[in-house]
């Protein structure tokens, strides 16, 4: 393993080219430009295909038709270059073809801002697009984490014969820190019997397609996803609790926000207040189950987002109503301050009036 010292996105590209990323199709949107930047000048040394497309409509088609060959292959983008793509994502469902979209979040709606944001968590964890589908979303909350998230996305993709996506936001994207990266480039070998390479006879031919006329054809393929759906719930859920065991309050938060909630629940700790948190690293599926657990035990819930409140209606649904469920968010691409989060931790604990000022945390 070497460690470097990276930025997000660049970091996010050297770990898909290091899990066998051969193929890059993307289109230029900030915050994220280092990752087609880095793919550009990485992808002819390892004997692969960068290739920046008209758009990004034009793009997601490209990553259609390499994954239908049996290729890795990754895109990138940010909030509305995102939603350009979902037609095409939800094309890559239906075909069930693997690859993996990196979205790195920024303020919203319309064009919005280039300032980070958590604005895209329904479209990432509700399919996006058109039909029936859900997409397993990765969420890191570091520059380490999404490398390693990166490289197992691609495995999960191919396990599951799914598109993947890796949800960051412009902080996880544009800041430097220490990441492992194992030394081995090679491609890994995994068999796609269902990748149209070619026919020679010995198997059935491979036909990549998602488009059923027959209505009683098309419910049979909607049920066949819907258990596959069903197995990612179960087997695929990954999360991180903090201080949960004896907290009076539960803080939910994900990706970079998680690591502010953190430095909070650390001083209300030492206020005396009983604070912890569990943070969702897959978004889909979501760790409802843990949430749930939690509701047994703790008095109160408090969501903490970089929008204004989209992740809190899973967390909703997984308390189902035995507490409250509070909700803390900044939008725009404004990030939330320490003391902003130690602040709503305070009147959630009713140890300061909720009229009052900010009181300074440090």
């Amino acid at each position: 393993m070497a460690k470097l010292l990276m930025k997000g996105n660049e970091a996010i590209a050297e770990a898909a080219i290091r899990a066998g990323c051969r193929y890059f199709f993307g289109y230029p949107i900030t915050p994220q430009n280092h990752i087609p930047e880095y793919m550009s000048k990485r992808m002819p040394q390892v004997g692969g295909t960068f290739l920046q497309a008209e758009s990004e409509v034009s793009a997601i088609n490209m990553v259609y038709g390499a994954s239908g060959a049996g290729a890795r292959v990754m895109t990138s983008s940010s909030g509305p270059g995102i939603s350009l793509k979902q037609e095409g994502i939800s094309y890559l469902v239906g075909a069930q073809l693997p690859c993996v979209i990196v979205n790195i979040m920024r303020g919203g709606p319309g064009l919005g801002s280039i300032q980070p944001s958590q604005g895209d968590y329904y479209q990432a964890t509700r399919g996006g697009g058109h039909g029936d589908y859900r997409i397993p979303v990765f969420a890191p909350s570091s520059v380490g984490e999404a490398v390693t998230l990166t490289q197992k996305a691609f495995d999960i993709a191919d396990k599951y014969r799914s598109p993947v996506i890796v949800l960051g936001d412009g902080m996880i994207g544009q800041m430097m820190e220490p990441v492992d990266l194992p030394d081995s480039t090679e491609i890994n070998s995994v068999d796609k019997p269902w990748a149209a390479v070619g026919w020679d006879g010995a198997r059935p031919r491979a036909i990549i397609n998602s488009l059923y006329i027959d209505p009683s054809v098309l419910e049979q393929h909607n049920i066949m996803l819907q258990e596959k759906f069903a197995q990612i719930e179960s087997a695929e859920i990954d999360y991180g609790a903090e201080l949960v065991d004896d907290a009076d309050l539960v803080i939910v938060a994900y990706g970079t926000v998680a690591r502010i909630a953190r430095s909070a629940i650390r001083m209300a700790r030492a206020e005396g207040i009983k604070a912890g948190m569990i943070r969702p690293v897959t978004l889909w599926p979501f760790p409802s189950d843990p949430i749930a657990k939690a509701a047994e035990t703790t008095k109160a819930f408090l969501t903490v987002e970089m929008s204004a409140g989209q992740m809190i209606d899973d967390v909703r649904l997984a308390v189902a109503g035995r507490k409250p469920v509070l909700f803390y968010g900044r939008t725009g691409g404004m990030v939330p301050a320490v003391r902003d989060v130690l602040h709503q931790i305070r009147i959630a604990a009713g140890a300061v009036d909720p009229r009052n000022p900010i009181e300074e945390a440090i």
